[in-house]
C-alpha cells in the first residue's frame, strides 16, 4: 500500500459503506493491471539486512529514489517511509521489515507493467549499488532471525506488532519476513466481481504452488516449499483466508461489508495520529463504542477505506480485486503474476473455461488444497489429480485468454510469453523452492550464502 488514507466525510450507514466499493465498477475499457512487488534488502558485504538509519540505510535509499523520480515522499512523524507519484501513478513504499515495495500505476498491458517493473528495478539498483545494497526475489526472508530483521519506522506497524501475537503465531513472521508479488484487477459490476473473486479464490492455492520460494528460515530447510504460504495459516484467522461466504451464488458486496464490519480494527488516522483501535470492531466503531476515546468519536470514510486495507483474505475486495496468493520472486516472475490472472479473468472465453472447470470445488476443497500447499506444492492432490495436472489445464486457459486480448507490443508479440515462467515450473514438475533446496544440499554444500548473488535483481 503506498499511503493511509484521510477523508473526512462522515458515514451515515451501511449503503454508503457497499457504495464506496460499488464505486470499483467499470467497463471493460477502463480496466487496467496494478502489479505490486516486494523484495528484501540486503548489504553485499556480509550478506546482512539494511536497517532504516544510517548514510547506507533505507531511509538513504528511499531519498536518493527520491532525487532520481522526483516523486512526493511519504512523511510518518518526520520519517520518510515511501513516495508516491505526483499524480498518484505508483507508489514506492517499506514493509516492516524493510522490504521495498513497488506499487506499480494501473496500465492497460502486461507489457507495461513488465516494463514498469523492469525500469523500477534499474532505478534502484542505480541508487542502491553505491550504498552497498542489492535486494532478494524470495518469498520468505532465507537467513535472518526475527531478531535481527531491522524494524521500520511506521505508526501503523507498531499497532500491528503488538497486536499479532495476540491473534496468531505467524503474524510477525508475515509483517517482517515475507515478500509477495500481486496483481490488482478492476470488474464490471457486483455480478463480474462475484465470477471473479470465485474463481480466484479457488485458485489461490495454486498461485501458491507455482510461485513457491521460501524453503529456507533462519539459514537451513525449513520443511516448506512455500514457508509464506505456511504463515498465513495462522497470523489472524479473523481477517484473513479463504471467505466460506464468498462461494454463495448471490455473494455480493454487502456480504463482503458485513464481514468487514465484524473484524477488529487496527487503527483510526486523527490529526495526523495513528490511534490503536485493536480492541473494537468497525461495526462497535460505528454504533460509538470510541466516543469518548477519539476527538470526534465517529467513524468517517477515511477509516473505512483504511479498514479495508487492513483485511487480509487471499483475494483482498476494494474497489479492485487482489491477487494475494503468490511468494515473491525472481524478476521474471514479476511479469509471470499479472499475465496468469489477467489471462484467466479480462477474457470472457477464459473465465467461462475458468469457472466451469472449478465449478464443483467446494469452499472445504479450497481449504484442503490451501493448507496442503505450502508443504506440498504442486504434488497436492485435488479429486485425485496432481496441482501440476491442473496447472497445465489453467495456463493454458490462460494462454488462452492472453491471446484472444491480442495485447502486441512493438515487436508484434502478444502477452503470452509471460508464462513462460510457469511452463517451465510445470514442465519440470519442481517448483523453484524445491529447486533452492536440491542446490543447498548439492552446489551450495550446505550453506545459505549463494542464494544472495542466485536470487539477488
Amino acid at each position: 500500500m503506498a499511503r493511509d488514507t484521510t477523508d473526512s466525510r462522515p458515514i451515515e450507514g451501511m449503503d454508503e459503506l457497499v457504495d464506496y466499493l460499488a464505486a470499483g465498477n467499470k467497463p471493460r475499457e477502463q480496466w487496467r493491471i496494478g502489479t505490486e512487488h516486494e523484495k528484501f534488502p540486503f548489504y553485499v558485504d556480509g550478506h546482512a539486512p539494511v536497517p532504516y538509519g544510517g548514510d547506507r540505510g533505507i531511509r538513504a535509499l528511499l531519498e536518493g529514489m527520491q532525487g532520481m523520480l522526483g516523486w512526493d515522499p511519504i512523511i510518518d512523524e518526520g520519517n520518510i517511509i515511501g513516495l508516491v507519484e505526483p499524480t498518484g501513478q505508483g507508489a514506492i513504499s517499506l514493509e516492516p521489515g524493510g522490504q521495498f515495495e513497488l506499487s506499480g500505476a494501473p496500465v492497460e498491458t502486461v507489457h507495461q507493467t513488465c516494463r514498469e517493473g523492469n525500469a523500477h528495478l534499474a532505478q534502484v539498483r542505480e541508487i542502491a549499488e553505491p550504498l552497498g545494497i542489492r535486494f532478494l526475489g524470495l518469498g520468505g526472508s532465507p537467513k535472518w532471525t526475527l531478531a535481527e530483521t531491522p524494524r521500520m519506522p511506521k505508526s501503523r506497524y507498531d499497532i500491528m506488532t503488538n497486536y499479532m501475537p495476540k491473534v496468531g503465531t505467524k503474524g510477525l513472521d508475515m509483517m517482517y519476513r515475507s515478500c509477495t508479488i500481486q496483481v490488482n484487477l478492476d470488474f464490471s459490476s457486483e455480478a463480474d466481481m462475484r465470477r471473479k473473486m470465485q474463481v480466484s479464490l479457488k485458485l489461490q492455492p495454486l498461485s501458491t504452488a507455482l510461485f513457491a520460494s521460501s524453503p529456507f528460515t533462519d539459514g537451513r530447510p525449513n520443511g516448506f516449499q512455500s514457508w509464506r504460504g505456511d504463515i498465513w495459516r495462522d497470523t489472524d484467522n479473523r481477517r484473513s483466508g479463504v471467505l466460506p461466504f464468498c462461494f454463495s451464488p448471490e455473494f455480493g458486496f454487502a456480504d463482503y461489508v458485513e464481514w468487514a464490519l465484524d473484524v477488529p480494527m487496527y487503527f483510526a488516522i486523527r490529526e495526523g495520529r495513528y490511534h490503536d483501535l485493536t480492541h473494537v470492531t468497525f461495526r462497535q466503531f460505528m454504533d460509538g463504542a470510541l466516543r469518548n476515546e477519539l476527538p470526534d468519536g465517529l467513524p468517517n470514510m477515511g477509516d473505512w477505506a483504511n479498514h479495508l486495507s487492513t483485511l487480509f483474505p487471499d483475494v483482498r475486495l476494494k474497489r479492485f480485486l487482489e491477487m494475494r496468493g503468490a511468494d515473491g520472486g525472481p524478476w521474471r516472475r514479476i511479469c509471470a503474476l499479472p499475465a496468469f490472472w489477467v489471462g484467466l479473468l479480462y477474457d470472457d472465453e477464459a473465465l467461462d473455461a475458468a469457472e466451469a472447470l472449478t465449478r464443483h470445488w467446494t469452499y472445504e476443497d479450497v481449504v484442503a488444497m490451501r493448507n496442503a500447499v505450502p508443504e506440498q506444492g504442486l504434488s497436492t492432490l485435488l479429486d485425485n489429480h496432481s496441482l501440476r495436472d491442473v496447472a497445465r489445464e489453467v495456463l493454458a486457459i490462460s494462454r488462452r485468454g492472453l491471446a484472444n486480448r491480442a495485447r502486441l507490443n512493438k515487436d508484434g508479440y502478444d502477452e503470452t510469453s509471460f508464462l513462460s515462467p510457469l511452463d517451465e515450473v510445470v514442465a519440470r514438475g519442481t517448483t523453484s523452492a524445491e529447486d533452492m533446496v536440491n542446490a543447498f544440499h548439492m552446489r551450495w554444500g550446505g550453506s545459505i550464502e549463494p542464494i544472495f548473488q542466485e536470487y539477488a535483481y
